[in-house]
């Protein structure tokens, strides 16, 4: 009798938790899905990032709406998603995301109080490396441009062939390539966690696919497999 009186407590003590841990990943689910709908819509729009460089891109960053409240009251700080090509050279199938963190003094520009989307293109191994290791400062320990814009737009300037990283912002309904110098990329851990439910490092998570895409990246990586199947 005291067995199952001790038993019976413990789930009734356990139960207001219940609903808190069933929950957990939710805003991480969230996220995945706003950046798949933010690629949808640029990809959607001819006018927006060469084709060639999405072909030649090892990896893409996506960091959905991220407003100017959060630079004035917390410093600039964007959470997204960065998915890539699979394999230890990153030229197979669009793979698992894994979280990521962007933060920085301004972003270099102004936006109002409009949601700012940011797009980032990781254009070589060594960028897509650096990245899934540690955090990454943009100009100083990863080379980064803003990146042209225009489906037939001329890609092979030497600041772009240099770049490791070209960066995008969208806001108010127009697209342009923006520097994003002196801002740093990391991975965001904790999300990580919330979504997979277990610890996984990005490497585990991007090279060593310990873990299938979340149903939440669906159509995100859908849409980058149609758009662009392979390494160029």
């Amino acid at each position: 009798m005291k067995r199952r009186f001790a038993a019976l407590a413990a789930v009734l003590l356990a139960a207001p938790f219940l609903p808190v841990r069933a929950d957990e990943g939710r805003s991480e689910r969230e996220r995945v899905e706003n950046a798949g709908r933010v690629m949808q819509a640029i990809l959607d729009i001819p006018d927006e990032i060469p084709q060639n460089l999405i072909d030649k891109a090892r990896c893409v960053v996506v960091m959905p709406s991220v407003l100017k409240a959060a630079f004035v009251f917390g410093g600039a700080y964007g959470r997204g998603v960065m998915v890539c090509r699979s394999g230890k050279n990153f030229e197979g199938k669009w793979g698992a995301p894994t979280m990521m963190a962007l933060e920085g003094a301004s972003f270099g520009f102004q936006i109002g109080g409009e949601a700012t989307d940011f797009v980032i293109l990781i254009m070589n191994d060594n960028g897509a490396h650096s990245l899934l290791k540690s955090k990454v400062k943009l100009g100083a320990d990863a080379s980064a441009a803003a990146g042209p814009v225009g489906r037939t737009a001329s890609a092979d300037t030497d600041a772009y062939m240099r770049a490791e990283m070209l960066t995008y912002c969208r806001a108010r309904g127009l697209f342009a390539g923006i520097s994003l110098e002196g801002s740093t990329l990391r991975p965001d851990n904790n999300a990580n966690y919330n979504l997979y439910g277990k610890s996984l490092t990005p490497a585990e998570i991007v090279v060593e696919a310990k873990v299938p895409p979340p149903p939440s990246a669906k159509d995100l990586l859908e849409r980058l497999q149609t758009n662009s199947p392979k390494l160029d």
